[in-house]
């Protein structure tokens, strides 16, 4: 089969399964069935159909593409991504860039992830502050283990330790910064959310409990004891939790205010205790 004919095959299925930008995913896929890029798929001729049929069959079960390629950019750096873990997205990017403007200077020292997952998060702030040393915690030691394989991957084995522990239980110490994506989907809405992410991406990572705030609870409960004075904690929100989740936080003695993401969503919610100066 020539190559433009396999890519045009692979695009026609993957719309009838309702993929959206069927012909871009095509040529992913292809790409990583014969292990090449783009610039090798275009030197490719032809490929025979069961080359890429079984990648093929997995996305159009709806499969994570990410998945499938055991890839996923975030922040400008590659990560491992599996079944372990929540696939790495651009709106936590929001996280990291309101990270950098509370500490423009890039001096702070430690850092801490909770629920780190595939270490997307604390990697790009160490990626950012060149200082720091982070600590990223998972309750899944896959997840623990695969963060570390992408330090290493990245270079920043020296600058981090990743323990599989159940949020901040095994903590001692101050932290600058405190990051985390908590699992904030309400356990009602976990079957309506699209099937690449209800089907495939665990658990753990989504299901927030009945409210879906139960992680925001743990979470805000432990940080007097390991926020430093002038530190800064960044949590995600999900859609429509912001006015919640600051609830949450300024019943616990914290200052907090929004970033949005690109959609205008507020994404990240900024908690400083309420002893240190106001929000520049």
């Amino acid at each position: 089969m020539k190559t433009a004919a396999a890519i045009s095959h692979i695009a026609e299925r993957l719309a009838a399964a309702g993929i959206d930008s069927p012909r871009r995913e095509a040529r992913l896929i292809l790409a990583a069935a014969l292990r090449t890029d783009h610039a090798g798929l275009l030197g490719q001729e032809t490929v025979a159909p069961d080359t890429f049929e079984n990648l093929l069959q997995r996305r159009c079960r709806r499969e994570p593409l990410a998945y499938i390629l055991g890839a996923k950019e975030f922040w400008g750096l590659g990560f491992e991504v599996s079944p372990a873990t929540l696939i790495p997205r651009p709106d936590s990017e929001t996280l990291i860039e309101a990270a950098i403007d509370i500490f423009p200077g890039r001096a702070i020292t430690r850092i801490l992830d909770l629920g780190t997952g595939t270490g997307c998060l604390l990697l790009a702030a160490l990626h950012e502050f060149p200082k720091s040393f982070g600590i990223g915690t998972d309750v899944s030691p896959e997840a623990a283990a695969l963060a570390r394989r992408n330090a290493a991957n990245l270079g920043l084995s020296n600058r981090t330790a990743f323990l599989a522990a159940d949020w901040t239980a095994p903590l001692t110490g101050l932290f600058d910064l405190i990051l985390s994506n908590p699992p904030y989907i309400p356990a009602f809405d976990l079957p309506t959310l699209m099937p690449e992410v209800h089907l495939y991406e665990p658990d753990s990572a989504l299901n927030g409990g009945p409210d879906g705030l139960a992680a925001y609870r743990h979470i805000i409960s432990a940080l007097p004891s390991l926020l430093a004075p002038t530190g800064a904690a960044i949590l995600e929100l999900g859609a429509g939790q912001a006015e919640s989740v600051t609830a949450l936080a300024k019943a616990a003695g914290f200052a907090a205010k929004t970033r949005a993401d690109l959609a205008n969503i507020p994404r990240a919610l900024i908690l400083r205790p309420c002893s240190e100066a106001s929000f520049k």
